[in-house]
């Protein structure tokens, strides 16, 4: 996370000035917290992706649930009560057919959450790394001189 929270008062000659052990645990002192912090925001965005991708999971396995309910319960009522105005068969058909959509809608809607969540990489964290890494390049040649 490109940012200084103990050497903002530092200019280049303040820091010439000290001496290489000096130098050394700084630079490790500020190694280790560039370290801690990126792990932190690592973990928080993973967090929130888990989360986002738990529920697109759970909207697909409530599709499964719904379908499999509807089929066991609903289907018996609904193809007697159409069975009075037209034959069994065609009274199953249909009520299989309007099933299937809303299967197939909650379904849709659970891959989309799901897609929503991938990849599951910590984006902002790879741009804190490469904006790190960047500003440790700038940096370099300025401390050779």
């Amino acid at each position: 996370m490109a940012t200084q929270q103990s050497g903002d008062a530092d200019t280049s000659e303040d820091l010439r000035e000290r001496s290489l052990p000096e130098l050394l645990s700084r630079l490790s002192e500020e190694t280790t917290r560039l370290v801690h912090q990126e792990l932190d925001l690592a973990k928080a965005e993973l967090t929130a992706k888990g989360r986002q991708a738990g529920a697109g999971a759970g909207l697909m396995g409530a599709a499964g649930a719904v379908g499999m309910a509807a089929l066991g319960a609903l289907t018996a009522c609904l193809i007697l009560a159409l069975d009075a105005v037209m034959p069994a068969t065609v009274a199953a058909l249909i009520v299989a057919v309007v099933f299937a959509a809303v299967a197939a809608v909650l379904a849709l809607r659970g891959r989309d959450k799901v897609k929503q969540a991938a990849p599951l990489v910590p984006e902002q964290t790879v741009e804190t790394v490469k904006e790190d890494v960047q500003w440790a390049k700038t940096r370099m040649p300025s401390a050779k001189k």
